[in-house]
C-alpha cells in the first residue's frame, strides 16, 4: 500500500473514526493514568495515549489499530511503583523506554507470528486476572479512598474501606457505571463512557451549588502545555532492577497488541504485519517513556470503535492522538473537575469487560486440563505477576498437549502428513492372515 493510500485512501472514514476513538480514549487515558498510582498519573496517562497512539499508528503494522494505555500495561506499572521503584518514579519511564527497545528487537526477530500458538485457556486466564485486578484496585476509589499500591494490600484494605464509605463518591461512581450500561439503549451515536463522564462530572459540580454536600476527591492538577523530555541519572543498581520489569512490559504489551490486531483483522478482513506492529509499538513506548507517559499497547475497545466508525488506515490512529493532544492543551482545567470515583466507575466497567465471563461459566464443563490452566493463570496473574502466570500456563498447556498426543490411538489418529503428496499419512495395510501364519 502506497503512502498516499495509507493516509488518504479513506479520508472521511479515518477522520470520523479517529475523532470517535479519541473521545472514547479520553476518560480511559485519564483513568488508567490515575490507576497507575503515579503522582501525576492523569497527565502520564494522557502523554502515553498521545505518544503511543500517534507513533504506533504511523509505524505499526495494523492500519486500523488504536493504541494507548491499557489494563495489562497499567497493572504492571502499578506493581513496579508499589514494590520496587517507590523512591525513584523517574525510573518507571526508563523501564518504559527499555520495554520499547525490547519490542523493536522482538519485531526484528520476527516472533510476532507465534502469538497464534498461545492456547485459549492461557489467554482467558490472563485477561480475566487483569480484569479482577482492575476491579479490586478501583474499589477503594469508588468509596472515596486512595487506591492501594498492590493487589494484596487492596484486598486486605477492603473491609476498612467499606466501613468508612464516602457516600457521595459511591453514588457518583455507581451512577457512572449505570450510565455506561444504560446509555446504549438510548443512543449509540455517543460513546457511553463519554456520556457517563460528562453527566456524572457535571452533576458533581452542580449539586454542591444546589446545597447538596459533595466532598469527593478529584483528579490532581494536570500540567498545562507540552511535556518535557526527562531521563534519570545513570544508576547501575536501578538499571538492574528494571531489566525484568521491562521484559514483562514488552511481552505483555506485544501480546496485548497482537491479540487486538487479530480482532482488527477479523473486522476489516485485512491482514496485519506482526513484525512491523511490534516495531511501531516499541517506537511509541520509547517516545512515551521519554516524555513521562504511561506505556501503551493496542487497545481492543478503541480499535473496534474506530473500525465501526469507518476508520481503516493509519490516519485514524494519528487523528485520535492529535485530538487527545488538543484536549490536553486546551481542556486540562476542565479535566481537573472530574471526580476520581467517575474514573473508577469507568475502569470497573473496563475490568468487567476484560474478564472472560463465557470461559469462566464453562470452566466446570471444560476438560479438566484446560480448566486447570485457566484457573492457574488467573490466580498467578492476580497474586504473583503476569510473566510468571503466562509462562506457567504455557508450560502446563504444553504438558497437557503431550499427554493427549500420547493417549491417542495411532489406528484412529495419525497427525503425520505425507510430505510428497500433502495428504494425510495412512498406515500400511495389514498383511493377509495367511502370510502372518506362514501358509
Amino acid at each position: 500500500m502506497s503512502l498516499k493510500q495509507r493516509f488518504f485512501g479513506n479520508l472521511r472514514g479515518d477522520l470520523f473514526g479517529g475523532v470517535t476513538a479519541g473521545i472514547v480514549a479520553l476518560p480511559l487515558a485519564l483513568g488508567f493514568g490515575v490507576a497507575s498510582g503515579m503522582e501525576n498519573g492523569a497527565a502520564a496517562g494522557m502523554y502515553g495515549a498521545i505518544a503511543v497512539g500517534f507513533f504506533a499508528a504511523i509505524f505499526g503494522g495494523t492500519p486500523s489499530q488504536i493504541s494507548g494505555p491499557t489494563g495489562p500495561m497499567t497493572v504492571v506499572v502499578a506493581g513496579l511503583l508499589g514494590r520496587q521503584l517507590t523512591d525513584a518514579p523517574e525510573w518507571i519511564f526508563a523501564t518504559v523506554i527499555l520495554a520499547g527497545v525490547i519490542q523493536i528487537v522482538l519485531g526484528l526477530l520476527r516472533v510476532g507470528r507465534y502469538v497464534n500458538y498461545v492456547p485459549y485457556p492461557v489467554i482467558s486466564g490472563f485477561m480475566s486476572g487483569i480484569g479482577v485486578i482492575i476491579i479490586i484496585l478501583q474499589a477503594a476509589q469508588m468509596v472515596g479512598h486512595k487506591p492501594a499500591s498492590g493487589i494484596v494490600e487492596a484486598i486486605t484494605r477492603l473491609p476498612e474501606d467499606f466501613t468508612n464509605v464516602n457516600f457521595a463518591a459511591l453514588g457518583i461512581g455507581l451512577a457512572t457505571i449505570a450510565l455506561i450500561y444504560l446509555s446504549p439503549r438510548i443512543t449509540k451515536a455517543v460513546p457511553g463512557t463519554l456520556i457517563a463522564l460528562g453527566v456524572a462530572t457535571g452533576a458533581s459540580v452542580l449539586l454542591p451549588k444546589l446545597g447538596v454536600p459533595m466532598d469527593i476527591p478529584r483528579i490532581p492538577e494536570i500540567p498545562e502545555g507540552l511535556p518535557e523530555i526527562t531521563l534519570p541519572e545513570w544508576d547501575f543498581s536501578k538499571f538492574q532492577l528494571i531489566l525484568v520489569p521491562a521484559l514483562i512490559l514488552a511481552v505483555v504489551g506485544s501480546l496485548d497488541s497482537l491479540l487486538t490486531s487479530l480482532v482488527a483483522d477479523a473486522l476489516t478482513k485485512d491482514r496485519h504485519n506482526s513484525e512491523r506492529e511490534l516495531a511501531g509499538q516499541g517506537i511509541g513506548n520509547i517516545v512515551a517513556g521519554l516524555i513521562g507517559g504511561l506505556p501503551g499497547a493496542g487497545a481492543t475497545m478503541r480499535t473496534v470503535v474506530n473500525i465501526k466508525s469507518g476508520g481503516r488506515n493509519q490516519l485514524s490512529g494519528a487523528v485520535h492522538a492529535i485530538l487527545l493532544l488538543s484536549m490536553l492543551l486546551f481542556l486540562a482545567p476542565f479535566a481537573e473537575q472530574i471526580p476520581m470515583a467517575v474514573l473508577a466507575g469507568i475502569l470497573i466497567t473496563v475490568g468487567i469487560g476484560i474478564i472472560d465471563v463465557k470461559g469462566l461459566k464453562h470452566v466446570l464443563k471444560a476438560p479438566r486440563g484446560d480448566a486447570a490452566v485457566m484457573l492457574t493463570v488467573l490466580g498467578l496473574t492476580v497474586f504473583v505477576d503476569l510473566m510468571r502466570a503466562v509462562a506457567a500456563g504455557m508450560v502446563m498447556a504444553a504438558m497437557i498437549l503431550l499427554k493427549r498426543l500420547s493417549d491417542m490411538d495411532p489406528a484412529t489418529h495419525s497427525p503425520l502428513l505425507d510430505i510428497a503428496s500433502h495428504r494425510p499419512w495412512i498406515p500400511p495395510l495389514e498383511a493377509p492372515k495367511e502370510v502372518l501364519e506362514g501358509t
